[in-house]
This record gives C-alpha cells, structure tokens and sequence, in this order.
C-alpha cells in the first residue's frame, strides 16, 4: 500500500504543513483533496492517518489522527513486529558502479526493505560522486520515493561513499556491537557474492545460502561488486574478515541485476526459514 512518508513530526494539535515537493507530490500527483485521508510514516515510524484540513497558497495543512482506524494501526503494527522477528537488519555493501545504474539499485533495495545502503569504491568501480554530494542527496530522496511507493515501512538510509578499507573497519564494529550486546543470535552474518566459483583460495566453500542462513543472525550484510566484479585480492581480502563466499548459478549478472536478485533471494529465504525442511536428495536415474 503506498504511503507518505513525514519529515517532521506533527505540532501539538497533531497539525502538519506540507509545502514544496510534498505538496506536488499530494495534491498534482495524488490529488486528495480537502476531508481525505491518507496513510502515512511518522518520523519516529509509527504509522498515523493524515486527513486534508486545508489546500492554500502551496501549502497543504492536514492533522494526523489514529482514532478512525486504530485497530487496523494496531494490527499493522502486529505485523510489522512478527515481520522484524523474522527479518534482522539488512545491510548492502554496494561497489560503486559507473553512470547512473545506483540509482537503480539505491531505488530497489528501498522498495526491497534494506536496512543499510553502504556504496564503497573497488578496484573496478568506475563511479564517482561530485564534491557537493549531489548524488547522495539523490538516493536519499530516490529513498523516500521508493519507501512511499512501494508501502516499506523499513526507514532504509544511505551512507556517504566509503573506502574499502572503511567497509573493513564497519564490518569490524558491527561484530564488536553484536558481540558486546551479548544478544540470543549468532551474531552478525557477511555474505560475498562473486562470479567467479573457481578463482578465490582455490574455490569457493561448498555451502550454499540457505545454510548460510540457517542460523539466527542479529544482522545480515552482502557484498555486491562492480562491473568486472571483485579482484581476487579483493574477495580474498572480504573472505579474511569473515565474509562467507557464493555464487548464484552459472551466469554473469550485471551488477544492478545481482543487487535486486541478491537481497530478495536473502529476504525470502530468511521469512520462510521456519519452513525449511531438508530432504536427501534421490540418485537420478533414466
């Protein structure tokens, strides 16, 4: 269900004025009028009703209200815990690709509820981002769109371009929070896509995702490469600090497609884990 997302929270009287880019947005794309409501995010991520006070001079007045539907509010909000025990924070490590293709993937990992979105420069990443962070101002209003869009209710956010090293050092604190929280799971899991199954310490380990992710863990982060993929210095360096290795099939994607392919393969399986149920595998015969 679409969904506008808030930027502030509402005053006092639970009034909130909506002026610039959400007014266009509200009222020319659309088009509620005055006494209409329509769902929205607060700041704080509670989900609210907005009804229409009033449409003036570029200013759209609505007042935020729970109280016509507070049972549907409450049951969706029911839901989204029985989600988020499911779900654990999901964290893309995206190698900067060239042109405009992270927008793209900035757009569907929103829509695809990712947590975390950390673009770093590789060895092959020909992308780059202007001094005055134009691009990053982008993604995060791409971000807002996608999340109003597409109804997510997880307030996915972007960080400034990283270094390789800098994704090192953050993967390296995710597992010192995690290991200090002391929480039930097991801890923080890394998962390197790579192309190549052959080329990274004499092969790749022969586990798949699933059991990969037949664990509980606290936080889930992948790494997705550039076009040309990974180096094998790279990967090496990825699979030292405790990234597990995959490869999904025997083609080539194109970085933006293994993005979207990736973390939905990862959401699916983590919210039908519970149904899993390993069977042995008969012998073919003609």
């Amino acid at each position: 269900m679409k969904q506008f997302i808030l930027g502030k929270e509402p005053d006092k009287d639970g009034l909130v004025r909506l002026e610039g880019g959400d007014y266009r947005y509200l009222v020319r794309v659309r088009r509620y009028a005055v006494g209409e409501f329509f769902p929205a995010i607060l700041p704080n991520g509670k989900e609210t009703l907005v009804q229409v006070i009033s449409i003036n001079h570029n200013t759209l007045t609505g007042k935020c209200s729970r109280s016509d539907s507070a049972s549907n509010i409450e049951a969706s909000e029911q839901n989204l815990n029985q989600y988020n025990n499911l779900i654990p924070p999901i964290i893309l490590f995206q190698a900067m690709p060239k042109g405009d293709k992270m927008d793209l993937i900035v757009r569907q990992a929103a829509e695809n509820g990712i947590t975390e979105i950390v673009p770093f420069m590789s060895e092959f990443s020909i992308g780059k981002i202007n001094a005055r962070g134009e691009k990053f101002s982008r993604w995060e209003r791409i971000i807002k769109e996608a999340r109003q869009q597409s109804g997510s209710k997880i307030a996915t956010s972007v960080c400034p371009l990283q270094s390789i090293s800098d994704v090192f050092d953050y993967w390296k604190k995710i597992n010192e929070t995690c290991a200090a929280e002391g929480a039930n799971g097991d801890g923080a899991l890394g998962v390197l896509f790579h192309h190549d199954r052959n080329s990274v310490h004499g092969g790749l380990e022969n586990n798949c995702l699933h059991r990969y992710l037949d664990i509980d863990p606290e936080i889930v982060a992948l790494v997705i490469g550039p076009e040309g993929g990974f180096s094998d210095r790279e990967a090496a360096l990825f699979m030292d600090v405790g990234f597990k290795p995959v490869t999904i099939g025997d083609t080539v994607l194109r970085t933006e497609t293994a993005a979207v392919f990736c973390t939905a393969a990862i959401r699916i399986l983590l919210l039908e884990r519970n149904s899993w149920e390993l069977k042995q595998m008969k012998p073919y015969s003609a």
